[in-house]
């Protein structure tokens, strides 16, 4: 018999998804954040880059601030209002104690009890090969969880006015190909599509595709991929850890 997943923790209020470029999010897990957000929750998006090194057409000086707009179109389409880039350049982002220390920084700030990131294997199951950049960031976050809560680490911190913040109770991880948990994603369905097609120039140049054909295709597959271990019921999956 297949294994069911649990369904995602609800008491909590606040979350902080981090990720490494625009569009992380919604190819992962938008559906379960307009669910979230629709039932009063609180969402923020941290982003490492502005994602301007993802189209070879246009230069990076040029792409960054059309990635940013549509980004915050995105957001939005699922609920979310305050969205965050960090200065990592795009493609180069490293695993260390700079990348651990903002995002460190941006838990004692927005204080969240769940933590939201994306796939930090070097696989996303079998031999499809990992970026590098999702690897470091989504490793970061999970250390960064420990490092908000230590006043010892990173205590300039401290004398910037942010205070530890060890209320963070699980870090949930999209992507992931040893999923434990699921949100239904019937109800934030349409609005995940919408928020993915919010980075047309993106998808534009990654498929001929009509593109929101390609959106609710792609979500389509991967939500109804994970309905046979959560009850039926299309779903977006996490791999949770506990804090």
């Amino acid at each position: 018999m297949t294994q069911q997943l649990d369904p995602m923790p609800t008491d909590w209020h606040r979350a902080l998804a981090v990720v490494a470029h625009p569009d992380d999010l919604e190819y992962g897990c938008a559906a379960a954040v307009a669910g979230w957000t629709d039932q009063g929750r609180e969402v923020t998006y941290l982003l490492a880059s502005r994602g301007e090194a993802g189209i070879d057409t246009i230069a990076p000086d040029e792409c960054a601030p059309l990635r940013e707009r549509e980004q915050l179109a995105s957001a939005a389409a699922v609920g979310v209002a305050a969205v965050e880039f960090l200065e990592h350049r795009d493609g180069v982002i490293e695993y260390g104690t700079a990348l651990r220390r903002d995002i460190a920084a941006a838990i004692r700030r927005h204080r969240p009890e769940l933590l939201i990131t994306l796939n930090h294997r070097d696989t996303w199951g079998g031999v499809a090969w990992n970026t590098p950049d999702h690897r470091a960031v989504g490793r970061a976050t999970l250390d960064a969880a420990g490092d908000a809560g230590n006043r010892w680490i990173f205590p300039d911190l401290g004398e910037q006015g942010l205070e530890p913040w060890d209320g963070v109770r699980w870090v949930a991880v999209a992507g992931t190909d040893r999923p434990t948990h699921a949100v239904d994603a019937t109800p934030g369905f349409e609005r995940a599509v919408q928020s993915l097609l919010a980075h047309r120039t993106y998808i534009e140049v990654l498929t001929d595709e009509d593109p929101e054909a390609y959106c609710r295709s792609f979500l389509g597959g991967a939500t109804g991929a994970a309905a046979e271990r959560f009850g039926g019921r299309p779903a977006v999956t996490f791999e949770v850890f506990p804090r």
